[in-house]
């Protein structure tokens, strides 16, 4: 489990294919410098098992289900992302509670300045919108943020300062494609309610 609080931005530096999937490998050494094999990280909003640890960087193995179901299956080398470490018990819960199991990929819509800050809208796919609320939690690439505003098909934050210097989030574009995951508890609440 993840908070959406990132740690660090990492870069990725090699994707080769391995026996049906990709193998990413990551530079991110202050992730490295305390993980080890088989613990479980966030890139960019994905819940990865680590499969190899040195040097400052961390390997993982992608199956297809998680390429054809998040923006790593067009992930290339230099591309930076954004990386959190499990959450370990005791330490504080910032953001929200955030599996990395991407619901769907959305887009930027817009995004315009708002002094410091920048307000961004996503286009989302409906069934991922029907989970949003005005000032409910939403991971954007593995990102907490705080929906600001909500419509049929969009859904928009507004990115401080430290987001915008801490993440990948700041280096946005109209049509990005950006990793989704809606709160679970509201899922969990629908399903509960359908019953």
């Amino acid at each position: 489990m993840f908070t959406g609080i990132v740690r660090e931005r990492g870069t990725l530096v090699s994707v080769e294919d391995a026996e049906g999937g990709v193998r990413l490998g990551v530079d991110a050494p202050l992730t490295a410098g305390a993980a080890s094999v088989g613990d479980s990280i966030s890139v960019s909003g994905v819940c990865l098992t680590a499969v190899d640890v040195s040097d400052g960087q961390v390997a993982f193995d992608v199956v297809p289900e998680t390429l054809g179901r998040t923006t790593l299956g067009a992930a290339t080398a230099g591309t930076e992302v954004n990386i959190e470490p499990a959450l370990r018990a005791g330490e504080p819960l910032g953001g929200h509670y955030v599996q990395g199991h991407v619901d769907g990929v959305g887009s930027v819509r817009q995004v315009s300045r708002e002094g410091e800050a920048l307000r961004v809208t996503f286009e989302a796919p409906r069934e991922l919108l029907r989970y949003c609320v005005v000032k409910g939690s939403v991971a954007v690439d593995g990102v907490s943020l705080t929906i600001a505003a909500l419509d049929d098909d969009a859904f928009a934050v507004a990115l401080v300062p430290h987001t915008l210097e801490v993440t990948t989030l700041g280096t946005l574009a109209i049509g990005d494609r950006v990793n989704l995951e809606v709160d679970v508890l509201a899922k969990y609440v629908e399903r509960l309610v359908a019953r």
